[in-house]
């Protein structure tokens, strides 16, 4: 073999040496990702399950099995101790009407009544609601399933565009209504200041409270 020859094939076994060296570089980091996910979902998963029904298992632990009133009916269920109330309605009781915008206070779809009162469901822990009354998005509805009158009224004036932040805006309506059955166009802006609508639609909101606030059924 001549020396350019010998000269072409070091270059091809040095091409192939860095080829799998990049190659190897990518199965580990594939394989490290992979293993990360799966040691992830298995331990998302077996907490969940472990303990399930029992005590707190150490001290200054809480009981994961845990009564909630959610829309006048009392449902047992398993709550992490760090699980919010945005996750619990959504992932848990399949009470998907709760939206999950921001998820750190700002935005208000996830807005749910407790004790009447809004409060932003993806900021509050589930654990630090038992005893005390939620009320969602479905738990509006009238006995033969009929509109509340904060929802026809939404509708009537044409308030939602994307939909997205409605069922916030509505618990924030009622939440206001509750307490002031009979607002300013004032106050109910600055009641439904805490939820923000993507599609500007704000007027809108505003005169659909202003419209509820004017029927005589109780809201």
């Amino acid at each position: 073999m001549n020396e350019s020859d010998r000269g072409g094939a070091a270059a091809l076994t040095a091409a192939a040496g860095e080829e799998a060296a990049r190659y190897s570089r990518r199965e580990f980091i594939k394989r490290v990702i992979a293993s990360g996910a799966v040691a992830s979902a298995a331990v998302y998963v077996y907490g969940g399950l472990q303990g399930c029904g029992r005590g707190p298992s150490v001290a200054g632990g809480v009981e994961r099995l845990i009564s909630l009133n959610v829309n006048g009916e009392v449902r047992r269920v398993d709550v992490l101790p760090q699980e919010t109330l945005a996750m619990t309605l959504r992932y848990k009781l399949g009470l998907t009407g709760t939206k999950l915008g921001c998820d750190r206070a700002e935005c208000g779809a996830c807005t749910v009544l407790i004790d009447d009162v809004a409060h932003y469901s993806c900021s509050t822990l589930t654990h630090s609601v038992r005893g005390r009354k939620v009320v969602t998005i479905e738990g509006l509805a009238g006995p033969n399933g009929e509109l509340h009158p904060v929802q026809q009224a939404f509708v009537d004036e044409l308030a939602p565009q994307c939909g997205f932040c409605t069922p916030g805006q509505v618990m924030a309506a009622v939440a206001l209504l509750r307490q002031n059955p009979r607002p300013t166009r004032e106050e109910a802006r600055i009641a439904l200041s805490g939820n923000l609508c993507r599609c500007g639609a704000y007027d809108n909101y505003l005169n659909a409270v202003m419209r509820a606030a004017a029927q005589p059924s109780e809201t």
